[in-house]
């Protein structure tokens, strides 16, 4: 068990997912100078009530778990901003979580294993190529990967990989993206997967 600084967002980061962030709020410009100078990594978690911004008087409420955040690089255009990227690493799941008066949450957190390196069994290799098609298809229009959560190694033969790219990519509602995030076994988040890109059309 650990305590770490949390960091709600309306979206749901996984294990290898890139992550960019503007900070500008004092709280999380404070938390996030701190992590640079230690080298320390910070709890991305969803936010499932209430605003990303702090506004009086209003509550926010949390998802159950979240993935720890990486700072990977960062600049400061002007005093109090920080453009900073972030990839995911370790999930997490929340044990107890509480707000300090300067608005910043600490959580009482505990790691969960990582995905075991698994190839992508005959049976979903269209789900790994239908991402291997989107990303030629965003290198052509030479969209930025940092815009969709995509960075290189592309590691399109892992299971876990895979499944946590899609988990990132569709527009899941925050508590199904949840229960994909805590499902621990690799092959079952990525046949998830497969189910929902088939229900909406998007495989061969």
């Amino acid at each position: 068990m650990l305590t770490l600084p949390l960091f709600p967002l309306n979206t749901v980061l996984f294990p290898g997912g890139h992550l960019p962030l503007q900070i500008f709020e004092v709280r999380y410009l404070d938390l996030i100078k701190r992590c640079i100078e230690r080298g320390e990594a910070f709890g991305v978690v969803s936010l499932l009530e209430g605003s990303e911004v702090r506004v009086p008087e209003q509550q926010q409420k949390l998802g159950c778990a979240g993935t720890m955040a990486r700072i990977i690089d960062w600049s400061s255009p002007e005093p109090g901003l920080l453009r900073i990227n972030c990839i995911g690493t370790t999930r997490f799941r929340i044990l107890s979580a509480e707000q300090q008066k300067n608005g910043l949450w600490l959580g009482e957190v505990v790691a969960l294993h990582d995905d075991r390196e698994v190839p992508v069994p005959s049976e979903q290799q269209n789900v790994a190529k239908a991402l291997a098609t989107l990303i030629s298809s965003l290198q052509k229009k030479q969209i930025p990967s940092s815009r969709v959560q995509l960075a290189p190694p592309y590691r399109l033969d892992d299971a876990g990989w895979v499944a946590n790219r899609w988990c990132e990519l569709l527009r899941l509602d925050m508590a199904e993206k949840q229960r994909l995030l805590v499902q621990e076994n690799p092959l079952l988040r990525l046949e998830l997967i497969q189910d929902v890109l088939c229900e909406n059309g998007l495989l061969d």
